[in-house]
Order: structure tokens, then C-alpha cells, then sequence
């Protein structure tokens, strides 16, 4: 028999077990059957698997000039890796074993041969476990071990003559096969290993990310039929992240007792990073704009120390504006955000202005203040460029146009019913297609002032 003909018969004794060691590292088997910390129970575990490769090695081998030629030894080899010298050991034992039971003229040497490669490979373990993981490590500690083997072959094979010619025929593929086994089987325990702990890294990162939902809406008004509690306005909104959180804000609050102030914001970027300076910018906004009279020089402050500490680089677009509950009268600032709707005795246009730069891209700059006069029944709808910006499947975007569209008649619609009435709209158009973008609304519909003058 040839080196060739060799090397094809151990090839497919080794498909097997490769495919067989793939599944189990695969299903996590192993894991599942040990639900203990106990280091010597799992080296057991692994030495009964190994032992198992190693039967199975000896069975699907084939007769040589008396020897048995086969892929035993990456059992033992995987125990003594996976379980220590226990693992390996115990795994060269049980395939050393079932090697005596078939005879033949280097069983005894394959006995000794293979439990001492099980043991060697458990104590390499021990010192270079991490070096074995890289493949060509791995490749070459076999190699190594295979021709440990032939030398025990040479020493406790007599005739001598007789051992050396069964050597001298399967050397090379014996060495090469084994080798080569051992070292892909490595390579896939590291793969499925690392997707494992992928997958867990993953699942952990989704928890946190599902807390970190919950923990940015908890620092958004909850707006409803209470709130924010005066008789005079009808509030409602609406935020849509396009990933577990966002860089979408929105917020309401009291500056005093006779001005409520109305606040909407888009981080740049998506994700963590945008949700953690959301955060920051809609504190620090609000602590602005209740400390500093002015509405623009509170924005300017704002801007300033988003800026001091914006080392990541981001910016947000915001509009700000403050109603006066006593005369209707709204002042607002605009920092490079879309213009809000203003749908006023039934005609809705939207309320532009020249917009100022954003939020923490460059300190000291200024911002304009503007005010509009509004009405018992007028209605504010504020929004992210998520809304506008929402696709279709044919990347056609929803736009302004639309948008405009979604307050026909509407002019007696709660703000509940108007956002409500945009989502479907937005629905219908993209049709299912995935949104990229965050997606926030807030809308008020400013009722009946304290003292209507108008």
C-alpha cells in the first residue's frame, strides 16, 4: 500500500470525527451534560469523548504488516487539551485499551504510545493552553506527538527490521493526517468557542441595551391626559427609536407657573453613544432655560458647555420653544432643526425661520429668538427629521409635502389624534420597508388662555 492510498483511507476516518466534534462543539452539548464548576468532572467528561474518538479511530483503521494504522491518538490528544492530564490520561487509557483487544504486532506499543500522548498533551495544556488554540501550535505539537509514536514503534516492535519498515510505509501520512486532524479540530473548537461567547456577549449586550431603553424613556415626560396638568393645552408625543435607544428627545416643563416650555432634539449618530449625549443635552438644556431669562442666551449657554465637553464629537438639532399661558405668546430659538407645523384657523404651513447652527458643533455662537402670536384652537406639531426622511422601499422619501397633507381638517383633532393620524400615514407609505432613523413627535394644542385678549 501506498502513502497515497494511505493517506486516503485515514482521511475519511477523520471526516468523521471532525464532523461529529463540529456538531458537539456546535450544540453545546458538553456544557448542557456539566452543570458544575468541578474542573476534575468535566476533564472526565472530555477523557470518556476523547476515548470515544479514539475507539472509533481504531475501528475504521486498517491492517498493516500486522500494525493497525489509524487516527487514535487525536482523541487522547483533544482530552489532554479540553480536560487536562486527567482528560488525556484517561482518554489515552480507554482507546489504549480497546487497541490491546485487537492484537497485532505494535498494540503494546500503541497502548504506551497513545496513553502517554493523552498525558503529555494534558500536562502542555496545563503551562501553554493558550498557545494550542492557534493552529499552527496545534499542528505542530501533533506532529511532534505522531512522532513520539513511531518512536515507541521503533523501540518495543521487534524485529527491529519489521518495525521500521511499517514506520518507513506511514510515516509521512501518518504524521501528516494525524496532524492535520488535530489542528482543524482545534481550529473548530476555537471558532465554535468564540461564536459561543459571541452569542452570550450578544444576549448581554441586549439586555443592557433593552435596560438602557427603558432607563432614556424614563427621562422623557410621560405625556397624557394629566399631564403637564393645566387646562390650557392638549399634549401629546410620540418617540420611535430606529435601535434599542436612540438620540431622539423630547421634553416639557414648567419654567414657572404661567410658561411652559416645549423642547425637541436630534443627536447625531445612533445607538449608546447618542442616547448618553441626548441625555446630557436635555439636562443641561433644561436647566439652561430655567436659570437664564432670555431664551436665546440660555440656548447660548447650553451650546457652550455641551461643546466644553463634547469629546466625542456630536451635535444635536434642537427647537426650543416657551408659550406664555397668559397671552398665547410663544418665543423660540431653532438650532438647525425642521421647521415645526403650525396649523392656525384651519390652514397649516410650516413655521420657518432662519435656522441657527447646532448644538455643541462650535462654541460661542449666537442664537435668534423669534416668538408667534397663537390663538385659542392653534395647534404646534414638532418632529425629527425621522418623519420626513422615513423611505419606501424605492428610497422615495415621505418629505414635507406629505407631511403638510396629514393636517387636512384637522383643525379641531386632539394632538393625540394628529400624531396618530401622521404614524398611519408614514405606514402606509413605507409600506413595511426598515426605518434607519429615529422617529419623534410632540404636538400642543393650545386651548383657552388664562386672560384671552385676542
Amino acid at each position: 500500500m501506498n502513502a497515497a492510498e494511505l493517506f486516503s483511507k485515514l482521511i475519511g476516518t477523520l471526516a468523521v470525527i471532525l464532523v461529529v466534534a463540529a456538531f458537539i462543539g456546535g450544540s453545546d452539548l458538553i456544557s448542557k451534560v456539566v452543570k458544575t464548576e468541578k474542573k476534575w468532572i468535566y476533564s472526565l467528561i472530555m477523557g470518556l469523548l476523547g476515548g470515544i474518538f479514539g475507539i472509533y479511530g481504531n475501528i475504521s483503521g486498517f491492517d498493516l504488516n500486522g500494525a493497525v494504522i489509524s487516527v487514535r491518538d487525536i482523541g487522547p490528544m483533544l482530552a489532554g487539551f479540553t480536560g487536562g492530564p486527567i482528560g488525556g490520561l484517561l482518554a489515552g487509557i480507554i482507546a489504549g485499551i480497546h487497541r490491546l483487544t485487537m492484537g497485532g504486532l505494535t498494540a503494546q506499543a500503541c497502548v504506551v504510545a497513545t496513553c502517554c500522548i493523552g498525558l503529555m498533551c494534558g500536562l502542555i495544556s496545563l503551562k501553554w493552553n493558550k498557545y494550542i488554540a492557534k493552529p499552527y501550535f496545534a499542528l505542530l505539537l501533533s506532529a511532534a506527538m505522531e512522532a513520539f509514536h513511531l518512536c515507541v514503534v521503533l523501540v518495543m516492535v521487534k524485529p527491529f527490521e519489521t518495525a521500521l519498515d511499517i514506520v518507513r510505509q506511514i510515516a509521512i501520512p501518518f504524521v501528516a493526517v494525524n496532524a492535520l486532524g488535530f489542528m482543524m479540530m482545534i481550529a473548530i473548537m476555537t471558532y465554535t468557542e468564540k461564536q459561543r461567547a459571541l452569542a452570550l456577549e450578544k444576549s448581554r449586550l441586549q439586555s443592557e441595551l433593552e435596560v438602557a431603553n427603558v432607563i432614556q424613556h424614563s427621562l422623557l415626560p410621560t405625556v397624557n391626559d394629566d399631564y403637564p396638568g393645566c387646562k390650557e393645552l392638549d399634549v401629546r408625543a410620540s418617540m420611535e427609536a430606529a435601535k434599542e435607544v436612540g438620540g431622539d428627545f423630547y421634553d416639557v416643563f414648567f419654567v414657572d407657573p404661567t410658561h411652559i416650555a416645549f423642547v425637541i432634539g436630534d443627536v447625531s449618530g445612533k445607538g449608546v453613544p447618542a442616547a448618553l449625549f441626548m441625555a446630557t443635552s436635555k439636562i443641561t438644556l433644561q436647566n439652561c432655560i430655567r436659570d437664564i431669562p432670555s431664551l436665546s442666551e440660555a440656548v447660548e449657554t447650553a451650546n457652550n458647555a455641551l461643546y466644553a465637553r463634547n469629546d466625542a464629537e456630536m451635535f444635536v438639532t434642537l427647537w426650543v420653544g416657551i408659550l406664555d399661558l397668559t397671552s398665547g405668546l410663544m418665543t423660540f430659538v431653532s438650532a438647525g432643526h425642521n421647521p415645526p407645523v403650525l396649523l392656525h384657523n384651519g390652514k397649516a404651513e410650516y413655521l420657518r425661520i432662519k435656522n441657527g447652527f447646532v448644538l455643541a458643533g462650535m462654541e460661542g455662537m449666537k442664537y435668534k429668538q423669534n416668538s408667534v402670536q397663537l390663538e385659542k384652537g392653534d395647534t404646534v406639531y414638532l418632529y425629527t427629521d425621522g418623519i420626513t426622511e422615513a423611505e419606501d422601499a424605492k428610497h422615495n422619501l415621505f418629505g414635507e409635502e406629505r407631511l403638510l397633507d396629514c393636517f387636512e381638517n384637522k383643525s379641531e383633532s386632539s394632538a393625540e389624534q394628529i400624531i396618530e393620524d401622521v404614524k398611519k400615514s408614514i405606514d402606509v407609505f413605507i409600506d413595511g420597508n426598515s426605518q434607519f432613523d429615529d422617529m419623534t413627535m410632540l404636538c400642543f394644542r393650545f386651548k383657552e388662555a388664562k386672560n384671552d385678549n385676542n
